[in-house]
């Protein structure tokens, strides 16, 4: 990001909303919003793959499942955050990953402009494509401040999102039995 230009153009956002950039609260807001931003959007220079140092699993066959993985993105698009909690499982193949990558891949995914839907599938995805699991789910539950802020205004409103691949999605009587084991651990 070039630093110059951004912060001018916080400069002229500033005087769009009728603000006056060289009044003292404000001088350094250029400067300080290029960097929250440039924080806020490191998710694009971060390949997940790079994360996915996988180890041996042995005879281990059930769910593995790591949930409540604070999330924080904004929303592509109003540029406004939302705020939730992503919640991912996988059924080993003949790998498993460490607990921290998993967090590490959310937070790589939501750390770029975002939809939610996007963010869900992006999360799965790596990881069956990282670790040929058997299965991969992900949960995530959201509240969307473009939603709170702006617009309709609903405080309390949640968004629910899932991304199911493998066994997850199979009608077969495991498939089901899978989909529903996940769906009660994260409860």
């Amino acid at each position: 990001m070039n630093k110059i230009s951004a912060e001018d153009s916080v400069i002229r956002l500033l005087e769009m909303i009728g603000e006056d950039p060289q009044r003292e609260g404000l001088l350094e807001t250029p400067k300080r919003f290029s960097k929250a931003l440039q924080f806020l959007t490191k998710g694009y220079k971060q390949d997940p793959q790079e994360l996915m140092k996988t180890f041996d699993v042995g005879n281990y066959d059930q769910i593995i499942l790591l949930k409540d993985i604070e999330l924080y993105s904004m929303c592509e698009h109003h540029m406004l955050p939302f705020i939730g909690r992503a919640h991912v499982g996988y059924i080993p193949g003949k790998k498993v990953i460490g607990i921290s990558k998993i967090a590490r891949i959310v937070d790589i995914f939501a750390r770029r402009l975002q939809i939610q839907e996007r963010l869900t599938d992006q999360i799965t995805q790596c990881l069956w494509n990282g670790l040929a699991p058997v299965g991969v789910a992900c949960v995530i539950e959201a509240h969307h401040l473009c939603m709170r802020m702006r617009g309709v205004s609903k405080q309390n409103s949640t968004m629910t999102t899932s991304s199911l691949k493998g066994i997850f999605l199979e009608d077969s009587s495991k498939g089901i039995a899978a989909r529903r084991e996940f769906m009660g651990l994260i409860k």
